[in-house]
């Protein structure tokens, strides 16, 4: 698996520049078919921040959506398929691209003990 990452900006109407990160992982075969066996594509690697309170009733459905529409998440299928994040600013998107690296070499070792099961792996210490 190899990530890629391409930084850039763009300006918004208010003349501000909003900073871009695009992310995609370019998998083998092998690497699909054990996402696809072991159903990891809704695995969240990265989310910018977690609800507290979730809330009750129609304002707590209100807020969550509220919530999950300004919120950043990068789940597994983001990652084959591309996703493009948006930061504020450069210091931001520097903090995203560096816990989607962490978040993607951790996935990393998930794909390759899914892909080694059933054999048998020695390791000299």
């Amino acid at each position: 698996m190899y990530l890629l990452l391409r930084r850039d900006q763009r300006s918004s109407l208010m003349k501000k520049i909003i900073f871009q990160l695009d992310v995609r992982a370019e998998i083998s075969e092998q690497e699909y078919q054990s996402i696809e066996r072991y159903r990891l594509g809704d695995t969240v690697l990265y989310t910018r921040s977690e609800i507290a309170d979730p809330g009750a009733g129609l304002l707590g459905l209100a807020s969550r959506l509220a919530f999950k529409a300004m919120n950043i998440s990068v789940s597994v299928n983001d990652l084959v398929r591309g996703k493009r994040i948006e930061c504020k600013d450069i210091v931001e998107m520097l903090a995203v691209e560096a816990q989607i690296k962490e978040a993607a070499s951790t996935f990393r070792q998930v794909l390759d003990a899914a892909m080694n099961f059933g054999g048998e792996e020695a390791i000299e210490i």
